[in-house]
């Protein structure tokens, strides 16, 4: 696998746009993602029993179609918390973009972000729709779709398939509300290879638990946090099947492309200025490793800590203990960056200084050792600043 510079339109057969329509005052807030062939498709979205109209209608269609022509999605209003009204909206919404691409509706999938239980201005979508070019700026579109985000946030791998060369790149926006238990915010991925939609699913359904779940920036799931990903077959690849070493090639592309994307998620949470890696290893299974190791990384305490380049391990062993699953304590090791601060479950002497320059470093990383097995978990996270209640607190003025 070979990780090029890129973006959601790098595969073949795919192209995007985005503009500045009017749901945000200055920045690009509307875009699109068409494959010039209907794509096979595959979706996780939110947990939250609050959902948004856009994910509803999307998610009706996927299960219905099986096939994607387009996603068109808005940025600064939520469509959430919007009764029928919002219905309705949404699907006016796909219903307009469809024929504006000549496709039956269900072959177009509806997102939008933003601030929750405002309707959407309908004329300025209509604007905006009509605005909107095949084959227009793809990196436009990864700025339209962005809310309190402060980068962009691709990635694009190419992988040989027999004598084809399948690329596959992937955009998301989140920042805020960041704590999926299927998905994250909103993340969309293109791939040329020929692989059927339950495929994909499987695909996807089978990297989504050790990538985009997890991580966390403030416990909160989104009403609106959907993955979609499409296969549009144009490199012409023999197809993907599951249970072959073609299907493990393609899911290790997408383990790829789903973990950097979560990972950017985690460094651009909202007021962060630290990016959070946990390491749990030498679990008694992988499940637990996991848990663990998002549990630390949610912690406020830990978080507060890593802001203020305190290494208060022992809210690290707390977080552990509170995970909800069993965990061996008897010979634990806590390490930050590279300098142990725990052996045996025991507290040990370390070099204040050498401490000083892990803590003040963009990336911090917790490596949790339990001695009782061979499953490693990992989480990501950031730590929890000033700014992040600043941006909250005046999110809707």
């Amino acid at each position: 696998m070979k990780v090029i510079e890129g973006n959601i339109a790098s595969p073949l057969g795919f192209s995007a746009d985005g503009l500045h329509a009017g749901f945000k005052k200055r920045k690009m807030d509307f875009g699109w993602i068409v494959s010039e062939v209907p794509a096979s498709v595959a979706g996780v979205y939110t947990t939250n029993k609050v959902i948004a109209a856009p994910l509803i209608v999307t998610r009706q269609s996927v299960k219905k179609a099986q096939k994607m022509k387009a996603i068109v999605v808005n940025s600064g209003v939520a469509n959430s918390c919007t009764g029928v009204q919002g219905m309705e909206d949404a699907y006016t919404m796909q219903q307009w973009t469809a024929n504006k691409l000549g496709v039956e509706p269900d072959l177009v999938g509806v997102a939008s972000t933003g601030v929750i239980g405002d309707l959407l201005p309908m004329d300025t979508l209509k604007t905006g729709l009509s605005k909107l070019v095949v084959n227009g700026n793809a990196d436009d579109f990864s700025k339209a779709i962005l809310t309190t985000d402060t980068v962009v946030k691709t990635v694009a791998v190419t992988e040989q398939f027999g004598r084809d060369e399948v690329t596959m790149a992937g955009v998301a926006k989140g920042s805020g509300m960041i704590h999926p238990n299927m998905a994250t915010m909103l993340a969309f991925i293109t791939c040329d290879a020929n692989i059927s939609s339950e495929t994909l699913q499987l695909a996807l359904s089978q990297n989504v638990e050790t990538t985009f779940n997890q991580i966390t920036v403030d416990g909160d799931t989104s009403t609106n946090d959907m993955v979609l990903v499409l296969a549009n077959g144009c490199t012409l690849n023999d197809e993907i099947l599951p249970d072959t070493a073609e299907f493990e090639k393609f899911s290790a592309m997408l383990h790829y492309v789903m973990q950097e994307l979560a990972k950017k998620i985690a460094k651009d949470g909202e007021g962060a200025s630290k990016l959070i890696e946990v390491v749990v290893k030498h679990a008694p299974n992988t499940f637990d490793a996991r848990m663990m190791a998002k549990s630390v990384v949610g912690s406020s305490l830990v978080k507060t800590a890593i802001f203020g380049e305190d290494p208060n391990w022992g809210r690290i062993l707390a977080a552990l203990g509170y995970a909800g699953v069993d965990v061996p304590v008897d010979n634990i090791d806590i390490t930050l960056g590279d300098v142990p601060v725990m052996l045996g479950s025991g507290p040990v002497a370390f070099d204040a200084e050498k401490m000083q320059d892990i803590m003040h470093e963009e990336v911090i990383c917790i490596t949790v050792d339990l001695h009782s097995g061979e499953a490693t978990g990992k989480a990501w996270g950031c730590d929890l600043s000033y700014d992040y209640v600043k941006i909250n607190a005046l999110y809707r003025t």
